[in-house]
């Protein structure tokens, strides 16, 4: 029985000479694995839709191990991030984060429609790609349930403090009152926390307006970075590791 959903592919794998094994994540059914025969023929009516980045409507049939796709109409390629190295690599990081954070086959709206808006708006996207990325960090982990807790101390309540610290495994901040009983955490000040509650609240394509110093920047990337991967029980992202070689290397 043939069904539909939209899909974006988010990672792809050569199969023989001309077939491709695609990992989507698709509006109706979540993360699926799919498998795109032909793909790599010259004349496949495939070949566009099953490219990296690519939004399509997707017609699928369930075999035994795979999806098989019977046909796609792209609803947007996604091609101008191709043609940026920082759209291109930060783009990759946002598919490395989807595909090692959601379930298999467990589907997700509100992530799905999160991340086309987010490759929308990274595909046009000039600078201040680093304030992009953890605004987007910071609405996935929440639609993920693990919004971080920026109002008060997350584990005794109090919100009237001296010093704070964000804490990965309360998943918040915490006051100095508790600095002894959470170990593992971060030391912010509250330009911090505001910066994180703007970054959160703010839609992706309404950032211009948020002026972060580029030092406090590059602490906040650290923070969600750490808080995500222990949420998803994952050691590092590869797209980020080679971010960082080519940016000490002088690529961006």
């Amino acid at each position: 029985m043939l069904v539909k959903s939209e899909g974006i592919v988010l990672k792809e794998i050569r199969f023989k000479d001309t077939s491709k094994i695609l990992t989507i994540f698709s509006k109706d059914f979540g993360k699926i694995h799919a498998m795109a025969k032909g793909a790599y023929r010259p004349k496949s009516q495939l070949t566009g839709c099953t490219q990296v980045f690519g939004y399509s409507d997707f017609t699928f049939f369930k075999g035994r191990n795979f999806y098989h796709i019977n046909q796609g109409d792209i609803i947007n390629s996604f091609y101008d991030l191709r043609e940026n190295m920082e759209r291109l690599m930060y783009g990759s990081y946002i598919l490395e984060l989807v595909e090692y954070s959601i379930v298999e086959e467990e589907p997700n709206e509100k992530l799905f429609l999160l991340l086309v808006k987010g490759l929308k708006v990274l595909s046009k996207l000039e600078k201040d790609f680093l304030k992009f990325v953890i605004a987007f960090e910071l609405k996935y982990i929440s639609f993920l349930g693990y919004r971080p807790y920026l109002d008060k101390c997350v584990i005794c309540g109090n919100n009237n403090y001296n010093r704070v610290k964000f804490s990965y495994h309360q998943g918040g901040i915490i006051c100095d009152k508790c600095f002894e009983t959470e170990p593992y955490c971060k030391n912010i000040d509250r330009n911090v926390i505001m910066h994180l509650k703007q970054l959160l609240y703010s839609p992706l394509d309404k950032l211009e307006s948020i002026k972060i110093p580029k030092d406090v920047m590059s602490n906040l990337h650290e923070i969600m970075v750490k808080y995500i991967l222990i949420n998803i029980e994952k050691d590092n992202f590869n797209s980020l590791n080679l971010i960082e070689t080519i940016t000490k290397n002088g690529g961006i």
